[in-house]
């Protein structure tokens, strides 16, 4: 594939490094300093867009990258609000946007492990949730985006659950989600279901970048063929049923 970078800090030289290695070219590389490069011939060649940049920029690099006819796939987080907007752009044929608030393959996985277990628990009503995020100095946004995902999916399989909130004590049927910044931590998500004598608690702890860069490579593989507002469940699935079939 040809893809562009939106974006070439840290996470952009991740996901270069390891689209070059799978064969791929990069064609174009697009930070804050060169925004006019949108509108360069080596963009328009891009098969697909990486994007990842911040809450702030996002939905104008989505737009701009449509206006092109390039396909974006974006794990930038905390831009939600804004997502009516762009979901009824892809579906009205005005752009193609693949989002993830985080591409690693072992995160999608913890998120069916959460989201199984938050179903059992459902039937135990002596246990109540509460999660921790702890993320590098650097990331703008809390709770990350892979948080709130978490928590909607507990959420959507325990009804006593009716929301998450920031504010300590929590309020009656709400789940604490505390956010910690410190030093260059990749990301550890930690939820906690606490009863009246024990405590279960399954947790992500990712140990660099290669494992969310690898995971959007894979997710552009996958989008350059396809149109619309795509999901990363849905590439998730593709994954899991191509290997199901080989076995």
């Amino acid at each position: 594939m040809k893809i562009a970078l939106i974006g070439y800090g840290k996470m952009g030289r991740a996901i270069e490094r390891i689209a070059l290695g799978r064969g791929h070219e990069i064609v174009c590389r697009i930070d804050a300093e060169n925004l006019s490069d949108f509108d360069s011939p080596e963009f328009a060649t891009a098969d697909v867009a990486i994007e990842f940049t911040t809450p702030k920029t996002a939905v104008d690099n989505y737009k701009r990258a449509f206006k092109r006819g390039v396909r974006v796939v974006s794990g930038t987080t905390g831009w939600l609000e804004q997502a009516p907007e762009i979901m009824e752009m892809c579906q009205n044929g005005e752009g193609t946007l693949l989002w993830s608030s985080n591409f690693s393959l072992g995160v999608n996985i913890f998120f069916a492990v959460n989201s199984y277990l938050a179903s059992i628990m459902k039937a135990m009503p002596q246990y109540s949730p509460s999660m921790t995020e702890v993320h590098h100095v650097h990331k703008l946004d809390h709770p990350s985006g892979t948080a709130i995902t978490l928590a909607e999916g507990i959420i959507g399989a325990d009804p006593a659950v009716k929301g998450w909130t920031e504010q300590l004590p929590a309020p009656e049927g709400m789940m604490p989600i505390t956010s910690v910044r410190e030093g260059e931590v990749p990301g550890i998500h930690t939820i906690a279901w606490d009863g009246p004598a024990d405590t279960i608690t399954i947790e992500h702890s990712a140990k660099n970048r290669d494992g969310f860069a690898l995971g959007a490579v894979m997710a552009a593989e996958w989008a350059a063929g396809r149109s619309g507002w795509l999901t990363m469940e849905s590439f998730m699935r593709t994954i899991i049923t191509s290997n199901t079939e080989k076995e």
